[in-house]
């Protein structure tokens, strides 16, 4: 029988390292196998957190932004005089487009993902078009009712998200969670009832908004946890928007004529209007950035 050799033996069989060997064994230190995010150079953000930690922070910053985007919104809308609602939200899908491309493919912090089937292309389309019908609607009606009245028909998409998972996905929530929901809903019947600064047209385009959230929140909830087509949130967020932003423009152009040729000409003379559309852009981004997330680590529900 031939003898097996061992790790010393074979190490000191060759002629090259007889002049570095000793007479006591030398443990070599062989490091772990790294793991395929590792070895590709793909870190997820924040994985050195807890997932609830995580999520907690996510949730904030989601909570943070889209109070600061509607502020900024209700103030372009209403207190300063820019009436472009469907334009405003155009500008919003270009910087998503925008911000999302350099974050993929200079900053790297997520890989670069494609569309795998004309399906899943089709799926992203109709989120686009949901979408901009759900914030086209927010922000025209953010010109007849208050932020706070606006917040409150708001607080109804967990009515409308439960009806139109079970619709789609055919979930079910517990007897619990549709109770839960009853008097949320009681309570908008009330608000909208003692609402001093009520308006119709307005109340009805915001339940066409939360409506269209909802619907919105199921349909990217397939596609940023479904096996087969999964997406990051910056990927689906790169593709979305420009398809949203395409979906504007001739609305854009229909019922609110040259707002381009408007708006630089307003800039020309007031300067400030640059920097209240730039940020209203950019808190926008981390409005849908912030949302997608949500999604992703929690549910449509949630």
């Amino acid at each position: 029988m031939v003898e097996a050799q061992t790790w010393t033996t074979r190490r000191m069989s060759n002629p090259r390292l007889e002049s570095t060997a000793t007479a006591d064994h030398q443990l070599l230190d062989i490091p772990a196998t790294p793991t395929a995010e590792v070895r590709n150079g793909i870190y997820s953000v924040g994985s050195h957190l807890s997932p609830n930690l995580l999520t907690a922070l996510i949730i904030a910053s989601w909570f943070m932004s889209n109070i600061g985007v509607l502020l900024l919104n209700k103030y372009l809308l209403s207190f300063y005089g820019y009436r472009y609602p469907i334009f405003l939200t155009m500008l919003h899908m270009i910087s998503c487009a925008c911000y999302s491309y350099v974050a993929i493919n200079f900053l790297e912090i997520v890989p670069r993902q494609h569309i795998l089937s004309r399906k899943q292309f089709f799926k992203i389309f109709a989120l686009s078009a949901i979408f901009c019908f759900s914030v086209v609607c927010g922000n025209t009606s953010l010109r007849y009712i208050p932020v706070s009245f606006n917040q409150a028909i708001g607080a109804t998409t967990p009515f409308f998200t439960a009806i139109f998972a079970f619709l789609i996905t055919c979930k079910k929530e517990s007897a619990e969670v549709y109770c839960a929901l009853l008097p949320v809903v009681f309570g908008i019947v009330l608000a909208s009832n003692s609402e001093p600064l009520f308006n119709l047209f307005g109340f009805l385009v915001c339940v066409g908004s939360t409506a269209g959230r909802a619907l919105k929140s199921v349909v990217q909830g397939i596609l940023l946890t479904s096996e087969a087509e999964k997406l990051h949130s910056m990927n689906l967020l790169l593709y979305m928007a420009p398809m949203a932003a395409m979906i504007l423009l001739p609305f854009t152009l229909y019922i609110e004529g040259n707002v381009a040729r408007i708006t630089l000409e307003k800039a020309k003379t007031d300067s400030f209007i640059v920097f209240l559309l730039v940020g209203n852009a950019t808190v926008a981004y981390l409005v849908n950035l912030t949302n997608f997330l949500v999604t992703k680590h929690t549910s449509a529900l949630t």
